[in-house]
């Protein structure tokens, strides 16, 4: 696997868990008065550090951001981004699999 490809497979990776973290935290917070909801945002940065090379993919990180106070928060859109986060980390870990069997394949010679 080339360096652009695993370093954006990681870092998409990281932006995942921690939108996952954030999303677990803002579904045990739903209730809870004044109660400001975190997105994480990770997919713009990479996108443009990809383009810009293995350097600048090496220092992209996800931002968590605060929202604004609101009198009650989305349970059902939290459990639906929980879902879809939790749908787009396997993929990518799929996809990192089939991509080291394939190395590997090469690697041992087809064996």
């Amino acid at each position: 696997m080339d360096a652009i490809t695993s370093l954006t497979l990681a870092r998409a990776l990281d932006g995942l868990h921690q939108r996952q973290i954030a999303t677990a935290y803002n579904i045990a917070n739903a209730g809870t008065p004044s109660f400001r909801a975190l997105t994480v945002r990770f997919e713009e940065r990479l996108r443009a550090a990809a383009q810009q090379g293995p350097a600048a993919l090496a220092r992209v990180t996800a931002q968590t951001v605060q929202g604004p106070t609101r009198s009650s928060e989305r349970l059902d859109l939290e459990v639906a981004t929980a879902s879809e986060t939790a749908l787009r980390y396997s993929a990518l870990v799929e996809i990192a699999g089939r991509r080291m069997a394939i190395d590997r394949a090469v690697v041992s010679g087809g064996r």
